[in-house]
C-alpha cells in the first residue's frame, strides 16, 4: 500500500501505483493540489481509501497493515475495478471530458458564472 503525503497529493506517482495493482491511501485537503489523489482514487471506485483527518489516516493505515485478510480485499477490488471504472477507460474519460467542456463552454457562451459541475454519463 502507497501511503500518500498530507499537503500534495500525488498524481502520476498515484495513477502509476494504482495501475501497477497497488492501493493508495490519501488524506484529502482543500486545495487542489491536495484533492488530486482522491479524485484518482474516485475513479477507480475506491473512495473508501479517501480519508479527511490525521487521526483517521494513521487509524485506518495501522488497521490494513494489521489486518492481511481486510486489506487482500482492497488489491482484489482495485484489479477488478481497473477493467470497469473510468479512470483507467480512455475512450470512456474522453467522452466525459467532452461533455464537461460543452457544458463549461454553455456557461461562458450564456454568461453564466463558473461551477462545479457533474457529468452524468448517458
Amino acid at each position: 500500500m502507497a501511503l500518500n503525503t498530507r499537503i500534495v497529493s500525488g498524481a502520476a506517482t498515484t495513477s502509476d501505483s494504482l495501475w501497477a495493482g497497488v492501493p493508495v491511501l490519501t488524506l484529502q485537503g482543500g486545495n487542489f493540489a491536495s484533492c488530486m489523489s482522491s479524485s484518482i482514487l474516485t475513479g477507480i471506485g475506491l473512495s473508501e481509501m479517501i480519508i479527511h483527518s490525521l487521526e483517521e489516516y494513521e487509524a485506518l493505515a495501522l488497521r490494513l497493515a494489521l489486518n492481511p485478510g481486510e486489506f487482500k480485499t482492497i488489491p482484489q477490488n482495485l484489479a477488478k475495478n481497473r477493467l470497469t471504472e473510468p479512470l483507467f477507460d480512455t475512450s470512456r474519460l474522453a467522452r466525459n471530458l467532452e461533455k464537461a467542456y460543452k457544458e463549461m463552454w454553455e456557461f461562458f457562451v450564456t454568461g453564466e458564472r463558473p461551477r462545479q459541475i457533474k457529468v452524468v454519463e448517458s
